[in-house]
């Protein structure tokens, strides 16, 4: 076994496995009727119904793009879908593909970018984006336009998420050293650190009613955000209070790099990873 697609419930603090598969799988949205999932695998996505016994992951048609990775997410209204992808132009890019539409259509300019959050209007994308070797965090209109760049290479700034009042964007930053969660308002002002600790801290998720972030841990001493390590999913209040840590597994990169709580805030998705046999 490779992957392993579970549920956490934040009622039982029990996880519950709905898919298991010998492939490569990533990052799980949660669909906004809540009835599947969305997973990446080899450059594609698919649809993981949760409504059947023996669930099997059903294509998603991304016309062209057949590289993608694993920053995609689920319009708030449900009628388009964001991804990042490398086809057409070798670098990441992302596209949004809504009802209706033939082919992805091109939002960013300027690449690579990294897509991880949708402004709760549906009105504005964040992602993390590398300009000339440094890694910041950018809004851009979902209707195309101009990026607008929110932090200026203070250390790598990557995972941006918004809160649900869409007041501020949640991210990881490397700005003090190691890999902590930061927040700032959605113009880039108001910035505070919300976590300070051993850890190495990215993607954080706020949840649907805004009282907490989930984000995922690494040990100090692993540098940025590699698959298969030891890791750990953690909890904090939105304002960085009353850390704890949920559980420990093996995972990584992948396991919730994209915005991964049920609709209800009741549970969150996750991959779990298992050894590659030599």
């Amino acid at each position: 076994m490779r992957s392993s697609v579970e549920i956490y419930d934040m009622a039982t603090r029990e996880c519950e496995v709905v898919w298991e598969t010998e492939d490569l799988v990533e990052a799980p949205n949660w669909s906004r009727d809540g009835d599947f999932l969305v997973i990446n695998g080899d450059g594609l996505i698919y649809a993981l119904p949760l409504d059947e016994d023996d669930p099997a992951p059903e294509l998603i048609d991304t016309g062209f793009a057949v590289r993608l990775n694993n920053d995609h997410g689920i319009s708030p209204d449900g009628a388009s879908i964001v991804f990042s992808d490398h086809t057409l132009h070798g670098k990441s890019c992302i596209y949004l593909l809504g009802d209706g539409d033939d082919e992805p259509r091109q939002v960013t300019a300027n690449m690579p970018s990294y897509w991880h959050g949708w402004s709760p209007d549906g009105n504005v994308l964040a992602y993390c984006g590398e300009r000339n070797g440094a890694f910041d965090i950018y809004t851009i209109p979902t209707k195309g336009g101009s990026e607008q760049r929110l932090t200026f290479g203070e250390g790598h700034n990557d995972g941006p998420d918004y809160s649900p009042d869409g007041q501020w964007i949640y991210f990881n930053s490397s700005r003090t050293g190691t890999m902590q969660i930061w927040r700032m308002r959605t113009d880039g002002t108001g910035l505070e650190q919300l976590t300070s600790d051993g850890y190495g801290d990215w993607f954080p998720h706020p949840s649907p009613d805004g009282s907490k972030v989930l984000f995922l841990s690494y040990d100090a001493d692993v540098s940025g955000h590699p698959r298969d390590k030891q890791v750990r999913l953690r909890l904090m209040d939105a304002d960085g209070g009353n850390v704890e840590t949920l559980f420990e597994f093996f995972g990584g990169q992948g396991s919730i790099n994209v915005p991964n709580w049920s609709p209800d805030g009741t549970a969150f998705a996750f991959v779990r990873y298992f050894p590659v046999e030599d």
